[in-house]
């Protein structure tokens, strides 16, 4: 696929197969997000990959919680990607939401498929992710971005929406 095929082919995926992606590939994966753009080069976002279906399995419980659901909001994905940013530099939150938008086009690439998924804030406001940073000696102020669900997609990629008319404006 071309660069562009990637971006206006790539679509949140719902529904995955519990099959455990190949470790070069979650590489890849997060290889791209690490590379994203980030203020003056502060590169301040980080990735924990969690393959661990125990750990897995108490993200999405309490993501679940935080969001008062009754279902697996990772929609059965085997790989969560957690992206955080250090709240000391002033662009973490774009530095963050950078590293999710490569990581997902990046994903799409390798045919994997990926949901950005919300909820990490709570996650790591409350003891449970403060554990989770604590158990992998991570120091810092770090705010959770966002999770990617990343795995096998065990479903059709759903079509590509018409794009709203008004959205781009010149001056000049």
């Amino acid at each position: 696929m071309t660069f562009d095929e990637i971006i206006k082919t790539r679509r949140s995926i719902r529904k995955f197969k519990c099959d455990m992606v190949d470790r070069k590939l979650i590489d890849a994966v997060i290889e791209s997000g690490i590379y994203a753009a980030s203020g003056r080069g502060k590169q301040s976002s980080i990735v924990i990959a969690v393959t661990d279906k125990q750990l897995r399995e108490d993200i999405a419980k309490k993501n679940a919680e935080i969001g008062g659901f009754n279902f697996d909001p990772f929609y059965g994905a085997p790989v969560i990607l957690i992206v955080l940013a250090d709240k000391s530099v002033p662009t973490y939150v774009y530095d963050g939401s950078l590293t999710l938008g490569n990581m997902m086009l990046k994903a799409h690439e390798l045919g994997l498929g990926a949901c950005w998924i919300h909820r990490a804030k709570q996650e790591f406001e409350e003891e449970f992710g403060k554990n989770i940073l604590k158990k992998l000696g991570i120091d810092g102020e770090y705010e959770g971005i966002g999770h990617l669900a990343l795995g096998y997609a065990d479903c059709e990629n759903p079509p590509i929406p018409e794009r709203k008319d008004g959205r781009v404006y010149y001056i000049g």
